[in-house]
């Protein structure tokens, strides 16, 4: 799928979803998520573009929406909301939290795995000041998030580390131990938006790679989609299957519970929390007061390694 204006090294995924970020950060008065730098990180064609590319398919998101009755901004605005914030904003929100839980209880480095356009290094200078920060993710990617960077004019801060890693052939463990990630140490990793479109043997590995770098009661976050999803009659699950097909990214995995928690098992880890839609809804959108509907058939879950 090309759309003009953006910028063929970053995918069309992480784009949606930071323009996503940037538009509820502006234009919410009771956001979810405050992402305030998300927008810097793109350009002002890329930004346009997903604009114009989602104002464009408003008639195949939204079919029962007459966009004459809405101004554009209006139409954008209920486009996003629905579509396109709720999953990497509430999971944003919720993993974050969760983070600053657990370091009150020792934990001393962050990993943020397939970290995309995240700006959590940047918005945070406290953390940062105390703890350690790994960014991993594929080499041409991350490449691509530091030349965004350096165009933002921002500077690194000292306490974190960009970690490439290419999955298909690098270990992930040696990439960070070489980065200075410290494996006694209590770590919490968050790996968001990366399951759907795994493979269930790449989750394995994953998971395997992991729990050999985890310090007893490091904690582990990540969304997944549950054993509905593919098979979901809501048309928004429908319409981002579809457009993660067409987008070259195809969603491949879903869970049930008792699948999900049989893999971690293997791997040491054990559930420690898993929100539901319905939890999501409650726990995140509604006490932030946000106009926002959680995703239906996606799940977070917060687990934590028990050697």
């Amino acid at each position: 799928m090309e759309v003009n204006g953006m910028n063929n090294k970053a995918s069309i995924t992480a784009l949606m979803s930071s323009f996503g970020r940037a538009f509820h950060a502006e234009n919410e008065e009771h956001p979810v998520f405050g992402d305030f730098l998300a927008k810097e990180l793109m350009t002002a064609e890329e930004y346009a573009a997903v604009q114009s590319y989602l104002l464009g398919g408003a008639q195949f998101l939204e079919p029962e929406i007459a966009p004459a009755e809405q101004t554009p901004k209006e139409l954008l605005r209920q486009l996003i909301n629905t579509h396109i914030a709720p999953s990497p904003l509430c999971r944003a929100a919720y993993t974050e939290k969760a983070l600053k839980t657990a370091v009150l209880t020792g934990t001393k480095q962050y990993v943020i795995l397939g970290a995309g356009m995240d700006t959590f290094a940047f918005r945070e200078p406290e953390f940062l000041a105390k703890y350690r920060v790994f960014e991993v993710d594929h080499p041409l990617t991350q490449a691509d998030k530091l030349e965004r960077i350096t165009r933002a004019g921002w500077t690194a801060p000292n306490n974190l580390t960009f970690v490439p890693v290419d999955f298909t052939k690098d270990s992930l463990a040696e990439r960070l131990i070489t980065a200075g990630f410290d494996p006694s140490v209590k770590s919490f990793f968050s790996w968001l938006g990366v399951t759907y479109y795994l493979s269930a043997e790449a989750i394995d590995t994953m998971l395997s790679a992991l729990s050999s770098i985890c310090a007893d009661g490091s904690t582990l976050v990540f969304d997944y989609p549950d054993e509905y999803f593919f098979d979901a009659p809501e048309k928004r699950v429908q319409n981002t299957i579809m457009m993660a097909k067409a987008g070259g990214e195809p969603m491949k995995s879903a869970f049930s519970y008792a699948e999900l928690e049989k893999l971690l098992e293997k791997h040491g880890f054990l559930i420690y929390e898993l929100l539901t839609p319905d939890d999501i809804q409650r726990d995140v959108i509604d006490k932030a007061g946000a106009d926002l509907k959680a995703f239906e058939h996606v799940n977070y879950c917060l687990a934590v390694r028990k050697n």
